[in-house]
């Protein structure tokens, strides 16, 4: 068996390396290519993929929650604007207004569905975060990227998988497996205040005293040299560890570690945007000690090795997840679900929580379509199921949030390159409207 899965991940990797290119400009994405070959290898094909969302919830928590804060991490490394910019306050809103209006909306219409108010409350907190893993095609590709509609939907994507933990709290609580305390003062004082201003703060505090350090050993003592993959994933066990130690939100930790590395940089590079290092000359540890290219090496050399390591971490768990959409028992309320959040939902939180924001129509029309649900909804499924959440409301839960996982993964991987271009056409003509 063991020798089987050498073969097949082996032709999976090669056939993504050999066909990067040929998807981008397709109507297809490498996460639609992964969830076919998770189904392929299922029992409903190759049977030799066996995974359950409920029986195997502990394994699939562990899964996700890696890929999870890779990509977060990677999501705040690329966001480069100073916080007063005035383009965070859209990401602000949507992790925000629009998740808490989600969060209803979808809980009006689970309940609808037949779902009790605790369950009903939980899918919404499933269900209303978008993906920082599988949106990569439209978030921003680089730290010089900060368009509007890609900003953001990556700020939002970084902010509300942390932001949606005190609904899932709530939730459990509703459903009698975790302790909201008297009129819910627990809740709102911990899984809220708490839990939510210590993610951020442990965060930035880690992320900035790292990056501080690494740059004052490389440009006074030339030291602290090279292994900048070890000073990522480093930086990503400590903020999350320390979070989780301190009963904070451990993804808002991470996000945060990823924006404050990225503050230094900027402080310290002294300019607009950060040297390029690839043209400075030299030998690479010439560049990572050199005090003009010191700061932007670093944050850059961290930022390549996680992109890689969030394509790893998509690829698992699509493959899975493919896999575990031959096991669902019941289809049919997931896909009008899906098709709600997507057609109705999505697009109305969006509208009203960017009503005051100066944004053009398309972009607006562009933030609400692209709210591409993955790799967090199913961690916190399995977060839910891994603590007291079973029985037929667990399947049902299970089946639903795999469903529009699924769905998003086709219906926004199927739209996203002509819309995109689409944009970036209407971008050149209104560029070249002002000229």
């Amino acid at each position: 068996m063991i020798t089987t899965w050498f073969v097949i991940a082996g032709a999976l990797l090669i056939s993504m390396a050999l066909t990067a290119s040929l998807l981008r400009r397709a109507p297809l994405t490498a996460s639609m290519f992964y969830l076919a070959a998770g189904a392929a290898l299922g029992p409903l094909g190759a049977d030799l993929l066996h995974m359950d969302a409920v029986e195997n919830a502990s394994v699939l928590e562990r899964l996700t929650e890696i890929a999870v804060i890779i990509s977060l991490f990677t999501a705040g490394l690329k966001l480069r604007l100073p916080l007063n910019d005035r383009r965070w306050r859209a990401p602000v809103l949507l992790a925000a207004l629009a998740m808490v209006l989600t969060v209803g909306s979808v809980a009006a219409v689970a309940m609808v569905l037949g779902l009790p108010t605790g369950a009903a409350v939980l899918l919404g907190a499933l269900l209303a975060p978008t993906d920082p893993v599988l949106a990569s095609d439209v978030q921003v590709s680089h730290e010089h990227d900060a368009e509007h509609v890609r900003f953001a939907l990556t700020g939002e994507a970084g902010l509300n998988d942390g932001t949606a933990f005190p609904f899932v709290m709530l939730g459990l609580g509703l459903m009698g497996t975790h302790d909201l305390g008297a009129y819910g003062w627990r809740w709102m004082t911990i899984d809220v205040g708490w839990a939510v201003a210590g993610g951020i703060g442990v965060g930035t505090l880690c992320g900035a005293g790292i990056g501080k350090l690494v740059i004052y050993l490389r440009r006074v003592h030339r030291e602290a040299v090279g292994l900048d993959e070890f000073l990522a994933l480093g930086l990503i066990a400590l903020s999350y560890g320390i979070a989780l130690l301190v009963h904070a939100y451990g993804f808002l930790a991470v996000f945060a570690a990823g924006l404050s590395v990225r503050r230094i940089e900027r402080q310290h590079s002294e300019v607009a945007a950060p040297p390029d290092v690839e043209q400075a000359g030299g030998s690479s540890e010439e560049q990572a000690t050199d005090p003009s290219t010191a700061p932007a090496y670093m944050a850059r050399a961290v930022l390549g090795f996680n992109e890689q390591l969030e394509r790893l971490g998509e690829l698992v768990v699509v493959v899975v997840l493919g896999a575990m959409l031959t096991e669902i028992e019941v289809v049919g309320p997931g896909l009008w679900l899906a098709l709600t959040l997507f057609v109705v939902i999505r697009p109305t939180a969006t509208l009203l929580a960017l009503s005051r924001v100066p944004l053009s129509r398309p972009q607006r029309a562009f933030i609400a379509w692209f709210g591409v649900r993955g790799v967090g909804s199913i961690y916190y499924l399995a977060y839910a199921l891994s603590h007291g959440v079973s029985g037929p409301v667990a399947r049902t839960l299970a089946d639903i949030t795999l469903v529009v996982v699924a769905g998003s993964i086709v219906l926004h991987g199927l739209s996203v390159t002509p819309l995109m271009q689409r944009y970036s056409a209407l971008i050149g003509e209104d560029r070249r409207s002002h000229e």
